[in-house]
């Protein structure tokens, strides 16, 4: 995926859900993942040319997993001018020695939100952008029917009233297929994810899941995400401006292209 490409599905996000307003600042979630790479990549671009005024702060949770190597995310971050804050903690002793959880992906999640928040708050952020792409939100969709009987994902825009922070999500219309063709266009310095259960999850059954649905069923994954922004789901039904063009013209890509690697 070109870099033009993906700055104009984040545009199109941001411009449909209001996910930026003049004079934010902004705190950028970034594990060292190709989704959170690519995310800081395209809003440091987006700085450029976009009519509001904005400012980036990247922040790292390191989970205490041993001795991890950051310097590939520092360098990143110097090259774009955007300060990095990395928050230590020991999230990973104590979901997987103290706490010994079955299902350690949700507390994990929680806790690493709730330091972000803390961090963020304190550097004088009031918002925090995701790297939750398209791929994420069908997933999330699919888990919340599957495993709890109700039809539910995050919405692009969600406000956190104990800590006054706007959790963003610019990449909502990405696929994950588009990301991983960014990094290998780009050159992202992609981390290894130090955590034990990666790969072993929910998330990853419903991701194999749907890449089985997708084959079998070609442009499945566009008309569920279409599923979703038309559903009534809570945070979905203030943006939309023409989502549909997005979801018919990718759904065409889909079956008539391969994807760019």
């Amino acid at each position: 995926m070109k870099l033009q490409r993906l700055l104009s599905l984040v545009r199109q996000a941001v411009d449909d859900y209001a996910l930026i307003d003049d004079q934010d600042h902004i705190a950028v979630g970034v594990s060292g993942g190709k989704d959170s790479l690519a995310l800081l990549y395209a809003l440091h671009e987006l700085q450029r040319f976009y009519p509001k005024h904005f400012t980036l702060h990247a922040f790292t949770v390191d989970l205490g997993f041993g001795i991890q190597d950051f310097s590939g995310i520092k360098t990143f971050c110097d090259g774009f001018q955007v300060p990095l804050t990395i928050i230590p903690t020991e999230i990973g002793k104590i979901v997987f020695e103290t706490r010994k959880e079955s299902n350690p992906c949700s507390l994990c999640a929680k806790m690493r939100k709730g330091a972000l928040n803390l961090e963020a708050k304190a550097a004088g952020c009031n918002k925090i952008a995701y790297a939750h792409h398209k791929d994420d939100i069908i997933e999330t969709m699919l888990l919340s029917l599957m495993f709890e009987g109700r039809f539910y994902t995050f919405p692009p825009k969600t406000f956190l009233d104990r800590t006054e922070l706007t959790v963003i999500r610019p990449l909502m219309y990405v696929s994950e297929a588009d990301v991983i063709g960014f990094k290998n266009k780009y050159n992202l310095p992609v981390c290894k994810n130090p955590c034990p259960a990666d790969g072993h999850t929910k998330r990853e059954y419903v991701k194999n899941l749907t890449k089985q649905l997708n084959k079998d069923n070609p442009g499945i994954k566009e008309r569920l995400f279409h599923a979703v922004i038309s559903g009534n789901i809570e945070g979905w039904n203030s943006g939309n401006i023409g989502m549909d063009e997005i979801c018919h013209e990718n759904d065409r890509e889909s079956k008539n292209k391969k994807e760019e690697f």
